[in-house]
C-alpha cells in the first residue's frame, strides 16, 4: 500500500504546483493589462481582479489546493484564465 500512498501524494503535489504556477501566471497577466480593458469587456475592474488573484495565490501558497479555501482559490484562478483573460486580450487586438 505504500506505493499507492506515495502515488497519491505525488499527484496532490503536482496539482498544487500547477495551481500555484497558474495563479502566478494569472496575476502576472492581470498586472500587465491596461485598466480600461476590464470594464470594456463587462468584467470586474483591474484592482478587484488583482486582489482576487493575489489572495488566491497567497491561499494556495499557505494552504495548498486541497481544502475549502484552496478549491475556492483554484476556481477563481480558472475563471480568470478561461473567461476574463481571453476577453481582455480580444479587446486589445488590432482590428483590420
Amino acid at each position: 500500500m505504500t506505493n499507492v500512498d506515495s502515488l497519491a501524494g505525488l499527484i496532490i503535489l503536482v496539482l498544487q504546483i500547477v495551481a500555484i504556477v497558474g495563479a502566478g501566471f494569472a496575476l502576472f497577466h492581470a498586472v500587465r493589462q491596461p485598466s480600461e480593458a476590464f470594464p470594456a469587456v463587462d468584467k470586474l475592474t483591474k484592482p478587484v481582479w488583482l486582489g482576487i488573484l493575489a489572495a488566491s495565490l497567497v491561499v494556495l501558497l499557505l494552504f495548498g489546493a486541497i481544502g475549502f479555501l484552496g478549491i475556492i482559490a483554484v476556481v477563481a484562478v480558472c475563471v480568470y484564465l478561461v473567461d476574463v483573460r481571453p476577453r481582455v486580450e480580444e479587446v486589445q487586438r488590432p482590428r483590420w
